[in-house]
């Protein structure tokens, strides 16, 4: 059973996000501080980690930072923050989701539903390795190797990378990768691919002004370059 992780200092916030998702079958482990929600995290098989960015003794900036460094597990961010600059920034340090405080529990749950049935139907996709001398993914380990040196990657990088890798050549427009990647029923906001795309070639070009591997089409989207 997949085991949800919440770091919250609002109480009554904790509860009632631990009640719907215990209605659902997850088992929900919960902390109201950022160090307690670490030392609950390396203790257990996470699977889900929402976070939310307030905490009373150090930020959730900083957990996601600490998590990021030793794990690629999901991570949704919680905060009252709704700038855009807030967002990018969130998604720049690790986090897969970012949710604006107030949500509804019913949206965070139908969220976090959609995600593991995402994970479920991707862990049934047969081997994939991709390499070319320099790049190199492999599918079912979820690693990825930059001149054979392996290079962290959040959930959501990953499997922007694999699906332009397999479709190789082919333009995909930003609303077809948030389809494959974040699920139809993903409410993010329009720059979170190309947010993703920027970090992603921070860690596989050489020259992210000029990217051998993912190129900007104008106007429609990006595609896979790189020789296989």
């Amino acid at each position: 059973m997949n085991s949800i992780l919440i770091i919250e200092d609002e109480e009554k916030v904790s509860e009632v996000l631990t009640a719907y998702l215990q209605k659902e079958g997850y088992t929900v482990y919960s902390s109201v501080s950022g160090l307690k929600g670490i030392d609950i995290f390396n203790s257990n098989d996470i699977s889900l980690v929402i976070l939310d960015l307030m905490l009373p003794d150090i930020t959730g900036e900083a957990v996601c930072s600490v998590l990021r460094k030793k794990s690629d597990v999901h991570i949704f961010m919680l905060t009252a923050k709704g700038a855009l600059e807030d967002r990018i920034e969130g998604l720049n340090i690790g986090a897969d989701e970012y949710l604006v405080k107030p949500f509804s529990p019913r949206e965070l749950t139908a969220r976090v539903n959609a995600l593991f049935r995402r994970l479920g139907s991707l862990s049934k996709k047969d081997t994939f390795i991709f390499s070319d001398g320099n790049l190199e993914v492999d599918y079912e380990g979820r690693i990825v190797k930059v001149e054979g040196e392996e290079v962290p990657f959040t959930p959501n990088e990953f499997d922007i990378l694999y699906f332009l890798i397999v479709n190789k050549g082919r333009v995909l427009t930003r609303e077809q990768l948030i389809n494959k990647v974040f699920g139809e029923d993903f409410e993010g906001f329009d720059r979170t691919i190309d947010v993703h795309i920027k970090n992603i070639r921070k860690k596989i070009e050489e020259d992210t002004k000029n990217p051998k591997y993912i190129i900007t089409v104008t106007k429609v989207g990006y595609k896979f370059g790189g020789e296989k």
